[in-house]
């Protein structure tokens, strides 16, 4: 597949590294106005999504998410927290509409963060409800385009974290297309890289309080 690279704030371009690892997700229907997406002992490195629903797939307008989540593993200061959604166009790439979790800014439309789960221990649990101030539409007219991306939100190299858990898209549903259930060797990659990235790895106290609204990597879809 051919790779796209957006240069981040500070001009670096690095080059993508894809990792493959076992994966156990999966997306699917529910009878209610909800989209459910599964996922067992699922790594994701940095900036590490899975394009769980691809475009057209899905239908609605979503006026929440929720998460029922727990961190098993942990490297480099990855939170339950970094646990992530994020509403964007494919190729992925900066400025989607949507994101909920995760510690680095990718200066989306709407952007929230869990009320809990703001450690690394593993067993560490993130759950519940954030509602959307602006209620997203999908529809064959309207955010035709757009993908949902689920993964790890921090954007520091050297970082990975493994989950176990459901995130619940509230008021979507299945539309004619199938929705993506990526295999382990087509994951999607936002800024992870090897080439002249800093690794900040940030402290439990001074995490939250010291974030920037910059993108620690180059946005990379591979």
């Amino acid at each position: 597949m051919k790779k796209f690279t957006l240069k981040n704030w500070n001009r670096r371009v690095v080059r993508p590294v894809i990792l493959g690892s076992a994966l156990a997700c999966s997306a699917v229907n529910t009878a209610r106005a909800d989209l459910i997406y599964n996922f067992t002992n699922q790594t994701w490195t940095g900036f590490n999504f899975n394009q769980a629903f691809a475009p057209g797939s899905f239908t609605g307008t979503l006026t929440s998410v929720s998460s029922n989540a727990t961190l098993n593993a942990s490297t480099s200061f990855t939170y339950a927290d970094d646990l992530a959604i994020y509403v964007a166009g494919s190729p992925l790439n900066l400025g989607g509409l949507l994101q909920v979790g995760g510690f680095s800014n990718l200066n989306a439309t709407q952007r929230y963060s869990w009320a809990n789960g703001g450690f690394s221990t593993p067993g560490t649990t993130v759950s519940g409800t954030v509602n959307i101030t602006t209620p997203i539409t999908f529809n064959s007219g309207t955010n035709a385009n757009q993908s949902i991306w689920i993964g790890n939100g921090y954007g520091s190299g050297g970082t990975s974290g493994t989950w176990t858990g459901t995130l619940t898209l509230i008021g979507l549903n299945l539309g004619a297309a199938p929705a993506a259930v990526p295999e382990p060797s087509s994951l999607a990659i936002l800024g992870v890289g090897a080439v002249g990235l800093f690794l900040r790895k940030r402290l439990a106290r001074g995490r939250k309080t010291n974030a920037s609204n910059g993108v620690e990597g180059d946005p990379t879809v591979s």
